[in-house]
């Protein structure tokens, strides 16, 4: 037996649940602020724009392939001190892990 395309095993996990990312969300204010602090600037699009561009065409991509993606705006203030409780660095990761955790907060009545 064949085992199942990554293409395959996600469409029958669509069919059994839905799919549900967190999309990190900024405004221009917040954008310019967390990129200023990163570790990792470089990881950043060159402008709010061009980064605005990017974050709309991927959240539509996920959302037509079946995945609910959810914007979660970040709050610097806040990012910056869960960073510091939980002894991480402002980079792609600690961002990832930050809005996901919040965004489970949220869904799980915590937040």
């Amino acid at each position: 037996m064949r085992k199942p395309t990554l293409y395959q095993s996600i469409k029958a996990k669509r069919r059994t649940q839905s799919l549900v990312i967190g999309v990190t969300w900024y405004t221009p204010e917040t954008w310019a602020e967390v990129k200023a602090t990163a570790v990792d600037p470089d990881c950043f699009e060159e402008s709010f724009e061009k980064w605005k561009a990017m974050a709309v065409l991927a959240r539509r991509n996920f959302q037509r392939s079946g995945v609910l993606a959810i914007e979660y705006q970040i709050v610097p203030e806040e990012f910056f001190a869960w960073c510091a409780k939980n002894g991480q660095e402002n980079n792609s990761t600690a961002r990832g892990e930050y809005v996901s955790e919040r965004l489970s907060a949220v869904h799980n009545g915590e937040a």
